[in-house]
């Protein structure tokens, strides 16, 4: 499968962001005064961070690492299920989408349309994860021919199989729309499969991030090897 790599854009800051480098709770200070000893020779190692603390939103394990080493790890790791979203109106929920697929560690995330969202939802995880931009649906559906992905459309349309109880592709594209009119018509003509997930209570339709949370789950709970997770 080809690699995918974060795509930066114009509108991408330079400098940290919201919930980075002295705002996030769950930190450690600089090495000596943590450890009381010198930092270890490893090339891993950010010299910044030794010297002046990690605060930024990663797991421990990753604590005082570079961005670079942290993708590196994070790419040995990576699962073959890839995201797409699909005509987000709201593009907050696009940043939840980036944050969840940084977490079980998806190949990459693609987005369709216009190239500028929300960054802030995804808590900076968008620096660890692979970002991809298509102009269009087609070119979408192209590169998932390309690579070899299953297209799973995930909406709540007549016809659709159950997400609890559907087998999901292990190599796999996660198709997701907008909550009022979902995934667009060409989309689910190239889905192979279209999930819904189930509902109880008297709401049309789930948050677009939270369902794209729940698709990810399923695939998690049917291919990852648990042992691997943090």
């Amino acid at each position: 499968m080809a690699r995918v790599r974060p795509v930066p854009t114009a509108d991408e800051p330079a400098a940290p962001g919201p919930t980075e480098w002295g705002e996030h709770p769950h930190g450690v200070g600089p090495w000596r005064e943590e450890f009381g000893t010198e930092p270890p020779q490893d090339p891993r190692l950010d010299p910044v961070l030794l010297a002046e603390g990690d605060r930024r939103n990663v797991v421990d394990a990753y604590r005082y690492w570079t961005r670079e080493a942290v993708v590196a790890d994070i790419d040995r790791r990576r699962h073959p299920f890839h995201v797409a979203i699909e005509n987000f109106g709201h593009d907050a929920n696009i940043g939840t989408v980036v944050r969840t697929a940084n977490a079980f560690a998806a190949a990459a995330v693609h987005i369709v349309g216009r190239k500028r969202w929300n960054r802030r939802g995804a808590m900076v995880t968008d620096r660890y994860q692979h970002i991809v931009h298509h102009a269009d649906t087609d070119e979408l559906l192209r590169f998932a021919a390309a690579e070899g992905l299953t297209v799973v459309a995930v909406d709540n349309v007549p016809g659709s199989v159950p997400l609890e109880t559907a087998q999901l592709p292990r190599e796999c594209l996660l198709l997701f729309g907008q909550e009022g009119p979902g995934v667009t018509a060409a989309a689910k003509d190239a889905a192979l499969l279209t999930v819904s997930i189930a509902q109880f209570g008297s709401t049309r339709s789930i948050n677009a991030g939270v369902a794209a949370g729940i698709a990810m789950h399923a695939w998690i709970a049917q291919h990852a090897d648990l042992a691997s997770a943090w």
